[in-house]
């Protein structure tokens, strides 16, 4: 009996890890797909702004959004592929539990536009209840090698565009007491990457403003979110081949071969979205560690940026 007893309580013994990690597996599945759930219903017959729904993260937000029943303003360069986007959407979509969306011209690099355009965004529905800056441009080069006006062609895209559009939809948020503000940034926001001078600054001084305006929006319950992604891949491209792959600059610095996809960073702004959560952080745990050795070793960081930048150097030299 004790030779027995002693078999099945090994067996049960055995049994026990798969069932608790099928258990555990379940639960965090249950708890993802109510999250998701909650997360769609929360932006239900919201009207949500999109700009620069044409590019790839833009149609993927465009696709969540409209999906979960958001009254949908989408902006864009480009009509055509405006119009484009909007058939892949009504096509897809169950007409009966979704909205039609709107279609807005805007060049976010045309300033003295931008006013004007933002009375098309809310004579569309009288109001916003949230703005999605997804308009961005990027430029990579030496510092030297960059001149003055691309500086200001970046800075325009990716800081006074966003900052325009945001000042001039902020009255009718301010009014209705309600809103919701995000910004789809760059871990560059965070830390500045070399041969990315003029991304880095601009990326930086809208994380500046964006802080800014979360605590003086508080008073009016006007949340602002800022996601951070490191790099995000594009449908089709595959990993540029180096030859200095096992650097420490590359250590740190590996985006394309660990960008996150477009489908994963618009989820994520549907979760942030319903969380109203301030911040998102969507890197691997080594950019995220950049991040934090950059605040709390500096000098550090420093050093691990010019040796990467010097490794470099000398492998394009040889």
């Amino acid at each position: 009996h004790d030779i027995l007893f002693s078999a099945e309580m090994g067996i049960l013994a055995v049994l026990a890890l798969p069932l608790l990690l099928l258990g555990i597996s379940g639960i965090i599945y249950i708890y993802q797909s109510v999250r998701w759930l909650l997360s769609k219903s929360a932006v239900q017959n919201k009207v949500v702004v999109i700009t620069d729904a044409i590019s790839g993260l833009g149609k993927e937000c465009s696709r969540v959004f409209h999906t979960g029943g958001a009254r949908l303003v989408l902006c864009g360069r480009t009509w055509e592929k405006l119009e484009t986007l909007y058939d892949a959407l009504i096509s897809v979509a169950d007409p009966s539990m979704t909205y039609a969306p709107k279609l807005i011209l805007l060049d976010i690099l045309d300033i003295n536009c931008i006013r004007d355009v933002a009375k098309e965004i809310l004579n569309c529905y009288g109001c916003v209840d949230i703005l999605i800056n997804n308009a961005s441009m990027k430029v990579k080069g030496a510092v030297q090698s960059i001149s003055l006006e691309l500086d200001k062609k970046i800075m325009d895209a990716n800081y006074f565009g966003p900052i325009t559009l945001t000042k001039a939809i902020l009255p009718n948020m301010i009014s209705r007491r309600t809103g919701q503000i995000v910004l789809i940034n760059s871990i560059q926001g965070k830390i500045g990457i070399p041969f990315r001078a003029a991304y880095a600054a601009s990326k930086h001084a809208a994380v500046g403003f964006f802080d800014c305006l979360r605590a003086e929006m508080e008073e009016f319950d006007i949340s602002v979110s800022t996601v951070n992604p490191t790099f995000i891949c594009s449908y089709h491209r595959q990993p540029a081949s180096v030859n200095w792959e096992a650097s420490i600059w590359k250590f740190f610095f590996r985006k394309a071969a660990y960008g996150v996809h477009p489908v994963e960073v618009a989820e994520e702004i549907l979760r942030t979205v319903s969380s109203k959560k301030q911040e998102v952080l969507m890197a691997n745990p080594i950019p995220r560690a950049a991040v934090y050795i950059r605040t709390f070793f500096p000098q550090l960081f420093f050093a691990i940026v010019a040796s990467g930048i010097r490794e470099k150097l000398k492998t394009e030299e040889e």
